[in-house]
Order: C-alpha cells, then sequence, then structure tokens
C-alpha cells in the first residue's frame, strides 16, 4: 500500500478532523468520493479503498449523495445479458 502525506494549515486541519485518524479517513473518503464522480474509479474500488463491502458501499455513497455512474449504456448490457442468461430473444 502507498502512504501519502500532505499538509493542512492547522486551523484547517482541525475542522477535517479532531484527530490524525479521523482526518486521515475523511480525506481518504473524499477522495475515494471524487475519484468515483469523476469516473476513474469504480464502485468496487470504492469499497476496497475504504474497506466497505457491496451494500456498505452503497449506503455510503448514497448518504453522501453521489449518484451512481450507470448510464443507458450500462444498462442495455445489464439487459442483454439477462436475456442471454433467461435464454430471450
Amino acid at each position: 500500500m502507498i502512504e501519502i502525506s500532505i499538509q493542512l494549515p492547522d486551523k484547517l486541519a482541525g475542522s477535517i478532523g479532531a484527530t490524525p485518524s479521523l482526518r486521515s479517513r475523511r480525506v481518504l473518503e473524499s477522495t475515494a468520493i471524487e475519484e468515483y464522480r469523476g469516473g476513474r474509479i469504480s464502485q468496487r474500488q470504492v469499497g476496497e479503498i475504504l474497506g466497505l463491502d457491496y451494500w456498505q458501499t452503497e449506503t455510503f455513497l448514497a448518504e453522501r449523495k453521489v449518484p451512481m455512474n450507470y448510464d443507458l449504456a450500462d444498462l442495455e448490457t445489464d439487459r442483454a445479458t439477462l436475456d442471454a442468461i433467461l435464454g430471450r430473444p
């Protein structure tokens, strides 16, 4: 695992979290959210980064009002897969 260090002004660091571990977690969560919003990582990768399972990741993103990265092309692919599984033409 790669460790990244950042420097923050004391006043800003305090507003992010009361302890170094809380600040670290908050920055990690914010980074994961922004990378997901930008389409650079998947929902599964958000979960991996944050140590969450599928449903915890769903809840985490929903509570923060992060829209799913799921478009019409994804829906069509999923429907074709389901049709193939169910043997529908």
